[in-house]
């Protein structure tokens, strides 16, 4: 018979009063010698014969405290059913909760669903804080219908719900990206009556609603909120900040922030961001930059994410001096650097005709401190020396590439084949093409693109169309560029018709023709078609989605000049300055070739 050993040292005693202080078994902490049992004979005959010797009452703290000890979690799940069985004890809500923790800490999912619905059908109570508990350990594991199912059936006969128990469920619907079940959750709460939304339940919903695309919907909740005497805090406003920007509502976007200082709502990093990425994106530089200066001065620190994206907005803005600046400065500010400030301080370089040494030195900034540059790093420099005519040196980065471990990055490939096939070197294009397809099984339509337009110039008219033909059947859907590559192609040799029937299978298959698209069309109705044909495409694109550009009135100016027709010219030439476009030398040589001087009207430079 299993007996508890008494250790040499436990001296037996008696106390100095008769009278001994009544010992709680039900409560005290697990007596070592049965862990000791549990954790070398597993749950069986002698641990709970040592239960017995121990006197041990079997209630609601002894389970969750064995349920606590380090174990298997096999012997956990053969106890907790053991004590489910005993006389004049029954499992309750808190002892169901431990063990469903134990089962998710170990993954064990299916009897983790199973111990929850045990839960559901017995007779305990279950309260709104472990209610949100389950819902969010189901969402974890990826049971979010399950979790849903869970909830109403508890909400039913368990339990009343509060605005945190609803705000648990909304926000894992929202991490699980099950946005349209969080507006049905949000009218059920509405029609709880004693239950209304708080600020937590807007700001899932706001976001939630933003997600899907639903901005009106989610403005009518920021406003509905503030009429509810609610106040939205610094997460809530950012998220209506980005969707007033993304409406191009930027007056009230920039109210926003007003509204914000006004009430004592700190503008967080993240609304500045979300400010200056607002303003880059309409052009409006100065102020998304003095942004940055005002929040330095408000001792809001910038984090990697805000300064990456402001480095981007200069760079474009052509502002390199002021990007390299913040650059520099980001030590000081205790900002530091990662892949994506290099890749955006490259691209800026670039975009700015900075040396490409300058931006070659970047790469070897990173490697000194450590940070390892991305496919895209490469893809940058490649781009970069290929704009600038050092082709040379792109393929040694793509061969760096290769042997760093990179995956094949069509993009990379897509600038030299680019570059190749400016320099006439069609062959060298064709193998870096070929090369392409062999390691990754297929192409990118962009690179195909690429590819036609340079068998085009080479006068490789059917290995042009044989290459469209293939990237469909490979299920590679031809792109805009692709379909403007072929149909010039085609306009290059003088077959317009062809490239007409091609323009409207481009449109009948779903892809959206572009002002390029047009421009192809026009251009060889232009010089093939005779002025009829083109002044009739040029008056239908003026009375459609697409509008004609610059590119559209010096091909119809180059039209009429070749015809003859001076008047026309000159008419179209005065249009095309009202309309907003500036003469530049494709314009004057026209015009000049038409009528021999320019009419006696003043140009745009003098008026």
């Amino acid at each position: 018979m299993f007996l508890i050993p008494t250790p040499a040292h436990e001296a037996t005693f008696f106390p100095l009063s008769r009278k001994q202080p009544r010992r709680d078994h039900s409560v005290r902490t697990l007596d070592e010698r049965f862990v000791r049992i549990l954790k070398i004979f597993k749950w069986g005959p002698d641990a709970e014969k040592a239960l017995e010797v121990l006197k041990l009452k079997v209630d609601h703290r002894l389970v969750r405290e064995v349920l606590k000890v380090d174990v298997e979690i096999s012997v956990k799940i053969q106890f907790f059913k053991w004590a489910a069985k005993r006389r004049n004890y029954e499992h309750d809500s808190t002892t169901y909760m431990a063990l469903i923790r134990c089962l998710h800490e170990v993954g064990l999912v299916g009897e983790l669903w199973k111990t929850v619905q045990d839960m559901v059908r017995s007779t305990c109570l279950t309260s709104p804080a472990e209610l949100s508990e389950i819902v969010r350990i189901l969402g974890s594991a990826k049971m979010v219908n399950k979790a849903v199912s869970i909830f109403y059936q508890i909400k039913g006969r368990k339990c009343k719900p509060t605005a945190s128990t609803y705000n648990s469920l909304i926000l894992m619907l929202m991490q699980e990206g099950y946005h349209e079940k969080v507006h049905e959750l949000y009218n059920d709460m509405s029609n709880e009556g004693n239950c209304l939304p708080d600020t937590l339940t807007y700001s899932a919903l706001i976001s939630s609603f933003g997600k899907m695309g639903r901005d009106d919907s989610a403005i009518r909740l920021f406003d509905e909120m503030k009429e509810n005497g609610l106040h939205p805090n610094a997460k809530i406003y950012t998220t209506v900040l980005a969707i007033y920007f993304k409406l191009g509502r930027v007056e009230q976007a920039l109210d926003l922030i007003k509204e914000m200082k006004e009430i004592g709502c700190t503008p967080t990093v993240y609304t500045y961001t979300e400010l200056i990425r607002g303003l880059g994106k309409i052009a409006r530089v100065d102020e998304a930059y003095g942004m940055f200066l005002s929040m330095i001065k408000e001792n809001c620190k910038p984090d990697v994410v805000l300064i990456n994206n402001l480095i981007n907005i200069l760079g474009k803005a052509g502002r390199l001096d002021d990007a390299l600046k913040l650059f520099q400065e980001m030590e000081s500010l205790q900002c530091i650097p990662n892949v994506v400030t290099y890749n955006t301080v490259i691209k800026a370089l670039f975009q700015c005709r900075a040396p490409a040494s300058e931006a070659f030195s970047l790469l070897e900034k990173m490697r000194v401190s450590g940070i390892a540059a991305s496919a895209y790093t490469y893809s940058i420099l490649i781009d970069g020396f290929c704009k600038t005519n050092r082709v040379e040196k792109a393929l040694l980065l793509l061969e760096e590439m290769d042997e760093k471990g990179f995956p094949p990055c069509p993009a990379a490939y897509c600038s030299l084949i680019n570059a190749l096939g400016r320099a006439k070197r069609y062959e060298a294009a064709n193998e870096l093409f070929q090369e392409l397809k062999e390691n990754c099984g297929a192409s990118s339509a962009r690179v195909y693109a690429v590819m036609i337009k340079h068998f085009g110039k080479c006068g490789r008219m059917n290995e042009a169309i044989d290459l469209f033909n293939e990237m469909k059947k490979l299920g590679c859907n031809p792109d805009v560029y692709a379909y403007n590559a072929l149909m010039s192609v085609m306009v290059r040799v003088g077959m317009i018709n062809e490239a007409q029937s091609l323009l409207r299978t481009m449109e009948e298959n779903g892809c959206t023709p572009d002002i390029n698209s047009h421009n192809i069309i026009l251009n060889g109705l232009a010089r093939t078609g005779g002025s009829k044909q083109a002044v009739e495409m040029f008056s239908k694109m003026k009375h459609s989605m697409i509008k004609p550009d610059a590119v559209s009135y010096n091909t119809l100016l180059g039209c009429f000049s070749r015809a003859g027709m001076f008047e026309e010219a000159v008419r179209l030439m005065k249009e095309m300055n009202q309309n907003g476009f500036e003469y530049d030398l494709i314009t004057y040589s026209s015009i000049l070739e038409a009528v021999g001087k320019i009419d006696d009207d003043p140009g745009p430079a003098n008026a």
